[in-house]
């Protein structure tokens, strides 16, 4: 019916812009992704680490196991915070393991 001849194609000067039509779809999908997934995650992560670095004395924070306690003390230079969980009953807690800061203290009044 058909000749291995008709059934090769010939070479032609669009074959660049065939490859690039092919690709088209899976940019388009990774600009998708971009927009909806990574960024948000990222600015995400970007407000944990603000959080984070932002956590005073007399903050009620949740760490990630589902503990809430009071932010007794914060050193600056650890990435430890002092969390009492019951009355007397203090904890060593690392920064990353915080979730979420509940209800922010007041700043401190300058006298």
């Amino acid at each position: 019916m058909f000749t291995p001849a008709y059934a090769q194609s010939t070479p032609s000067a669009g074959g660049s812009t065939d490859l690039l039509i092919q690709l088209v779809p899976f940019l388009l999908i990774f600009v998708i992704m971009y927009f909806l997934i990574l960024r948000p995650q990222q600015r995400r992560a970007k407000e944990h680490q603000q959080m984070m670095k932002s956590i005073r004395r007399n903050d009620t924070v949740v760490t990630s196991g589902g503990i809430i306690g009071k932010v007794t003390k914060v050193v600056d230079e650890s990435s430890e915070v002092e969390v009492e969980i019951a009355d007397n009953v203090r904890v060593r807690v690392l920064r990353s393991t915080i979730s979420e800061v509940r209800a922010k203290a007041e700043p401190v009044k300058a006298a």
